[in-house]
This record gives C-alpha cells, sequence and structure tokens, in this order.
C-alpha cells in the first residue's frame, strides 16, 4: 500500500519538474547528511527542488498522498528536524540565486544561499551582511529564527535586514510578504522559524560597516572565574560599538583556556583602550587583535563546529552572569565528558535590542547573554549519552539563574518550559499566525508555543 503510494508520488513529482531520490542512491545519501553525525534518520524520499513552483509542487503532492513532509536546506539543525524518520523531505538546498542590487544596498537569495556565500558577495561590493558565526548556514535558517551573529550590536538580527519574502503556504499557494503585504506573515517569519511557510526567496538589507579591530584574547583556566565576571561586567555597559563573545575550549597544548573575542565597530583610539581594558582583566597568555573588515569577521568562527561529530546543544538567556551561574559554567567544564565539548557566551545589546519586541516574531529584545552548551564527541564512542548528560545537566543546573525561555532555534522539541517563553510577548500572536497559514500543521520547524 504504502508502496503504490509512493510510486504514484514520484509521477506526480516527476511531472512537476522535481527530482525524486530514495534510499539506496548516492543522491539520498548526499542529501541527508547532516551536521550532527549521530543522528540515523531515515527519510522517505527527497525531493530536490530548484525553482519555487516545484516545491509548491512537492508541498500539495505530499498532502495529496497523505504523507508528512519536512524541509530540508542544509542540514545544520543538530536536532536533525530538517530531515525526519518516513518523512518526504523538500531538499531546498540546490536552490542558490543571489542577485545584489548595490546602490540601493539590498540584496535578493534564494533560500539554499548559505552565509558564507553571501558574505563573500557582500564583500566584493564594499558592503556587509547581517550573518552568523558559521559560513555553512543558510541565510534563511538564520532570519526565520532570529539570527544572533557578530554585528547584531551595530546593526540589528538576520532577521531585523529582511525586507521581503516569497513564501510556498501549506495549500501550494506562493505568496509574497512584506511590511505591508501579508504582514502578518512577513512578522511571523522573522523569528518565528519555518512553521508558517517554506520561505524560497528574501530581500535583505545590505550594511556600510567601516573597519572593524578583532581577534582573541586567550587567558589561562586558573583565571576563568576573574576573566567571566571582568567580561560580564565589561559587557552589560557595552556601547553599541562593541560586541564579545567568551568560549570556555581546550587550547593546542590539551587544557583548558577562556577564550574572549571582541570586535570593535567605531573609532580606533576607543576601541583600542575597550580592547586593553579586556586585556586586562587577566593576564593574558595570547592577544592577538587586528583591524579588519567586517567580512573577515566570519573567518575567526567558521568551522568550529566540525561537521559530523555527534552533538547535543542547550542554550540558556541571562540578564547578567552571577557568581552561581559563573560557578556552574566553570565546574560543569572542568567536569566536561569530552575534549571536544565547549561553552559560548555572546551578549546582545545596541541595536538589535532597540527593535520593539512586538516588531517581529523574535521578542527578545532586552540586553541579554546567550549560554550555547556544545556537548561533541566522535559518534563512533559507544558512551554518546554520557555527553547528552552533560549538556542537560548543566542546563538544568543554570535554570535557577537564567531568564525563562531560550534561543528557539538552538531548544529541542521536548524543552517544554524554556519553549513556551522563548517568544516572550509574542506566543500567542505566534501561535494565531500558525493557525491562519498552516491550520493543519503541516510544517515543523524550531518548536513554538501551541494555542
Amino acid at each position: 500500500m504504502v508502496e503504490d503510494s509512493v510510486a504514484k508520488l514520484k509521477v506526480k513529482l516527476s511531472s512537476g519538474g522535481c527530482y525524486v531520490h530514495q534510499e539506496g542512491s548516492d543522491a539520498y545519501h548526499q542529501a541527508t547528511k547532516v551536521r550532527n553525525g549521530a543522528l540515523d534518520i531515515a527519510p522517505l524520499i527527497v525531493v530536490s527542488c530548484s525553482t519555487e513552483e516545484q516545491v509548491a509542487c512537492a508541498v500539495r503532492a505530499a498532502q495529496e498522498f497523505e504523507f508528512p513532509l519536512c524541509v530540508h536546506n542544509g542540514g545544520q539543525d543538530w536536532n536533525g528536524r530538517s530531515l525526519r524518520h518516513a518523512n518526504v523531505v523538500i531538499d531546498i538546498s540546490g536552490m542558490q540565486g543571489l542577485s545584489v542590487d548595490a546602490e540601493r544596498r539590498e540584496v535578493t537569495v534564494e533560500c539554499g544561499v548559505t552565509s558564507g556565500t553571501l558574505n563573500a558577495v557582500a564583500r566584493r561590493h564594499g558592503l556587509a551582511a547581517a550573518i552568523g558565526n558559521d559560513g555553512a548556514l543558510s541565510v534563511t535558517g538564520l532570519v526565520l529564527g532570529g539570527g544572533y551573529g557578530p554585528m547584531m550590536t551595530r546593526i540589528g538580527l538576520v532577521c531585523d535586514s529582511l525586507i521581503s519574502a516569497r513564501v510556498v503556504l501549506a495549500d501550494g499557494r506562493i505568496v509574497s510578504c512584506d511590511a505591508t503585504e501579508n504582514s502578518d506573515l512577513f512578522w511571523a517569519i522573522r523569528g518565528g522559524g519555518g512553521n508558517t511557510g517554506v520561505v524560497v526567496s528574501m530581500r535583505l538589507r545590505l550594511h556600510q560597516v567601516g573597519p572593524v579591530i578583532a581577534g582573541s584574547i586567550v587567558f589561562p583556566w586558573e583565571q576563568a572565574s576573574q576573566v567571566l565576571r571582568g567580561f560580564s561586567d565589561l559587557m552589560v555597559s557595552a556601547p553599541d560599538e562593541l560586541f564579545g563573545a567568551l568560549v570556555l575550549t581546550i587550547g593546542p597544548k590539551g587544557g583548558p583556556v577562556v577564550v574572549v573575542s571582541p570586535a570593535w565597530f567605531g573609532e580606533a583610539d576607543l576601541g583600542h583602550a575597550l580592547i586593553a581594558a579586556i586585556e586586562n582583566i587577566g593576564t593574558p597568555l595570547l592577544s592577538k587583535i587586528d583591524p579588519m573588515m567586517p567580512t573577515d569577521l566570519l573567518a575567526l568562527t567558521d568551522g568550529k563546529l566540525t561537521h559530523g561529530l555527534g552533538y547535543e546543544v542547550a542554550t540558556r538567556w541571562f540578564h547578567e552572569l552571577s557568581s552561581a551561574s559563573i560557578d556552574a559554567l566553570i565546574s560543569a567544564f572542568e567536569h566536561r565528558t569530552s575534549p571536544l565539548s565547549s561553552i559560548i557566551l555572546h551578549h546582545c545589546h545596541g541595536v538589535a535590542t532597540r527593535v520593539e519586541p512586538n516588531a517581529t516574531a523574535f521578542g527578545m529584545r532586552e540586553p541579554h547573554f546567550t549560554a550555547l552548551i556544545n556537548a561533541a564527541w566522535e559518534p563512533t564512542q559507544p558512551e554518546s549519552d554520557i555527553h547528552r548528560d552533560w549538556a542537560r545537566k548543566l542546563s538544568s543546573n543554570l535554570s535557577s539563574s537564567a531568564l525563562p525561555g531560550g534561543y528557539a532555534n538552538l531548544l529541542p522539541d521536548a524543552a517544554d518550559r524554556q519553549i513556551a517563553h522563548a517568544f516572550g510577548p509574542n506566543a500567542q500572536q505566534l501561535a494565531q499566525a500558525k493557525e491562519k497559514f498552516d491550520p493543519t500543521a503541516v510544517f515543523r520547524a524550531i518548536p513554538i508555543p501551541l494555542p
């Protein structure tokens, strides 16, 4: 019965110009690769689309034959939600059209364009795009999740640069949305995940950003407590021009270190003074700070989370890093279960926090720290549960000092308490948008609160 339906579905999809791949083929194997190598997911079929009409065809056909569907665009989500077992996978990662209007400082991108590609194109035009920290991430995924990035204090979140989009809805219609046309859909896709349709193309603002002073300052582990406290104090009063991230990681000699990565977007003398203040929160083992173009910032972080490792990720928000939080972070890292694991903290302030909370689905517009807990291990290791438990336990230990909620783009589907608060005052409006544009819950992306 299932085989007959699949055969009919393939005919329907092929007549619409789509390419269909089944298990056993090289194309299926390539299309089902994801960042998290610990996942073992077997979709029913993979449907490769190269036009918005083909995406619409695939959405309609999957529902006609009553198969659940999911949308795959590169497989960077650590949960693997773009590849669900026994689903029809609509693969849009090959849609990589891009055109720049340098005079208007705008770019139109199809859904498969990555941060690395957009960053390189913006650079050729002497402009900068709002992107994240990894070149492999799709720009569409960043917009849908909200989109933290190294320039957020200066130009806002990635979703704040969205001007308009083309979306395939659950009924197969292709619609446009912006601030005036389908404005409720436009609101929902800026931080509300791919829960209201398939975003097939977008128009984004590009930005004129001058030279940056940026790099990394490495501190010895014995100074971890004072560096975290000093970093917290500096960031909560930082000007828009200063972005800062801190990483608990393993140094070249195999021991733990603390790395602070500042980026300064303003006047050089003041920037050097502030970076000197960061250096003075401890005694650095190494400080490498250089002038660079804003498009060079991606090279500082790109590829740090290796494709193919096993991953468990947890995340928390904080107004400030309390002594209890700092102690919990340090203790957890000292008892890490894998040398590949890391903890990243960054501070969101400036332009990203001066957007009204209800202006986009992403509702966390107060200055805040985000902690990203990355448990990582070789997927061939038999003890993967101990690494998952390490991340989950640290998240639980931080809950008493953390804000409710968390960055929904990274929350697992089971994190009910955090999901309930992840969108702040926007949860009800987002649920209403879901009900309007996808009443039968065809699309399941990053978790959102239910009505």
